[in-house]
């Protein structure tokens, strides 16, 4: 038998007698009386949905009376949370059968020297060195079943492309920033910040930092350096001033080599468009608000610690 695939609809409606009728029209089924007597008996027959499936003529009855209550979606859903590395997204991507996706083609795409589509202004400002983290916009996609790994891989460049306008970049650049940059510290940003209007105020601590030669001293920096595959934010508990990594900004000046994450728009605007502060502390509330409190002297962060 042919094991070509066959692209078949079941209308709404239709009944096991109509869809095996049409079945062997198709030539996908040899005896359709089998196949309705089958799915009868089975209880099958009230369980055919509607919708969209793929089905070969190397189906066996049972397989094909199986395959048919169970369409497959007319899109694929898939939610970009904010904040993920790289890895947390492959996974995401990972569990959805109806995409034709592969987790490690996907991963070395995004690495240094990876394979990327050529037609997107903002790649070739990149050191050559850059993977795509940071790159992958976070958002909620749709895809259509069968979406290749190359495709949406393209499509959350496209979405960044368009969500980070001209207008941004000129204004990044104005500041003294590059694009790359501006990811790079949105991602750390990103990960710090909870409410979106405090995104700002956070950012100006960091900027203001980086003018007067201050390590950043973010503990997200520091999480990337130590986390691993069951954990990619674990919590800290050691002195972030003993992990030497290139990522950690507790010993290491200036902003780190790349994103730590996917940051959302708003922490990109956040860095392009931050509060106008003398702030150089920030830290959690004690009032589990997930607010923070910003400091312009040392002695004033500490007075802040939680009791």
């Amino acid at each position: 038998a042919d094991s070509t695939l066959v692209e078949f609809v079941v209308s709404p409606g239709e009944n096991a007698s109509v869809v095996s009728a049409r079945l062997a029209d198709l030539g996908l089924v040899a005896d359709p009386d089998l196949l309705r007597l089958y799915m009868r008996y089975r209880g099958l027959d009230d369980d055919i949905e509607a919708g969209n499936f793929s089905l070969n003529a190397t189906l066996t009855i049972p397989a094909l009376a199986e395959a048919l209550t169970e369409a497959r979606p007319d899109e694929v859903r898939v939610r970009l949370w904010e904040g993920w590395r790289v890895e947390q997204v492959a996974d995401a991507l990972a569990t959805q059968p109806d995409l034709n996706f592969n987790r490690s083609e996907f991963l070395s795409s995004v690495a240094p020297g990876g394979l990327r589509p050529a037609n997107f202004s903002f790649l070739a400002d990149l050191p050559s060195t850059a993977s795509l983290e940071g790159f992958l916009f976070p958002d909620t996609y749709r895809f259509l079943p069968g979406t290749t790994t190359a495709e949406v891989f393209t499509r959350f460049l496209l979405e960044f492309d368009t969500q980070v306008t001209s207008q941004m970049r000129t204004d990044a650049s104005a500041r003294g920033l590059t694009l790359y940059q501006v990811v790079v510290l949105a991602s750390v940003v990103e990960r710090e910040a909870v409410h979106d209007d405090e995104r700002p105020t956070i950012a100006s601590v960091y900027l203001n930092r980086l003018d007067l030669g201050m390590k950043l001293e973010a503990d997200p920096t520091t999480q990337y350096a130590v986390a691993g595959p069951d954990d990619w934010w674990p919590p800290l508990n050691l002195d972030p001033r003993a992990v030497d990594h290139p990522y950690n900004t507790y010993v290491h000046d200036g902003l780190p080599p790349g994103p730590i994450a996917n940051p959302g728009l708003s922490s990109i605007r956040a860095v392009i468009y931050p509060a106008q502060t003398d702030y150089l502390f920030f830290r959690a509330r004690c009032d589990g608000s997930q607010y923070h409190n910003f400091s312009v002297t040392y002695e004033q962060h500490v007075a802040y610690a939680c009791p």
